[in-house]
């Protein structure tokens, strides 16, 4: 798959057949799109692509980051892979995009810089200045530039029409049990190992800290049944996210003990995933109390790992 993340390193491409949309987290619904997309494209003998912004344009917009990630972009890009996108066009929504009005769009974007012969895109997809282009205009135009569109209705799982705003509020509030049943996968964060306060050595449970990418969403404050993934190794672990308030920890953190592990990897990178809230936060009247509770936790976790195996 080549990946272009710049309009003028657009030059020499094949027509394509397009999925238009944020593709924020690349979920079931995405999935489906995105497939109907690459196979459209094989059998027309065209190129299959995926048209996103690396940006959220809610953000850019509206000048804050309300709009939290909820895969990263390395994460996106072997995603498509995997599906068989040929071009990925991830481009910054930047000041001159949001000026195109969706005539515009569709003919300097679309047609003129993806050479696109076919589109498939969501019943609700917006584009174009203050978001006026929808699914009806691109099918006026398709009849104007000579190209087709497949607009897909809502995609359910067990009736819930799946979104990535659905998603991130499931993650948001520690559900992240029901995450995997909307996209496929458990939903994870990663970052380098910094230097904690050292208690959960002391107890008997050495822990990894991550600090918090404000970029991502975060699962709320609690202890999860967690893999964590070092140095291409996945470890069975446990993880908690909050403030520890039984240690006085005051700056909100990830902190994972991996089971049958005990390497020192401060300054590594390590990939969390999140597979089940075991139970709230707490504080403990005293450390003794929060160490008989974490032996408990973690017994709970491996069963958990156990019943997975």
């Amino acid at each position: 798959m080549k990946v272009f993340t710049k309009l003028e390193e657009i030059k020499n491409i094949q027509p394509t057949v397009i999925a238009l949309g944020n593709f924020d987290g690349i979920h079931k619904g995405h999935q489906e799109l995105i497939r109907r997309t690459v196979k459209s494209a094989r059998i027309a003998g065209l190129k299959s692509a995926v048209f996103t912004f690396t940006n959220h344009p809610k953000n850019v917009l509206s000048g804050t980051s309300l709009i939290k990630n909820i895969l990263y972009f390395e994460d996106k890009v072997r995603i498509l892979k995997t599906l068989g996108v040929n071009y990925l066009f991830s481009i910054d929504f930047d000041e001159h995009i949001q000026c195109l009005n969706p005539n515009e769009f569709i003919e300097k974007l679309l047609v003129n810089t993806f050479r696109m012969k076919e589109a498939y895109c969501g019943f609700n997809h917006r584009f174009g200045y203050k978001a006026e282009g929808n699914p009806e205009i691109l099918m006026q135009q398709g009849l104007k530039y000579d190209y087709g569109i497949h607009v897909l209705e809502p995609y359910k799982v067990n009736g819930n029409v799946v979104s990535s705003t659905l998603i991130r509020n499931l993650i948001a509030v520690g559900d992240v049990e029901t995450c995997m049943l909307y996209m496929g996968r458990y939903y994870s964060v990663g970052g380098t190992v910094v230097i904690g306060n050292r208690i959960g050595r002391t107890i008997g449970f050495p822990t990894s800290n991550i600090t918090i990418d404000e970029t991502m969403v975060t699962p709320a404050n609690g202890v999860y049944v967690t893999n964590c993934t070092y140095n291409g190794i996945c470890y069975h672990s446990i993880t908690n996210v909050g403030l520890k308030p039984t240690i006085g920890l005051e700056k909100r953190n990830i902190e994972t003990h991996m089971f049958d592990f005990n390497k020192e990897i401060y300054g590594k990178e390590i990939r969390v995933e999140f597979l089940k809230k075991i139970r709230n936060e707490h504080k403990f009247k005293d450390v003794k109390s929060l160490s008989e509770q974490i032996q408990k936790d973690c017994l709970s976790a491996r069963q958990f790992h156990e019943k997975m195996q």
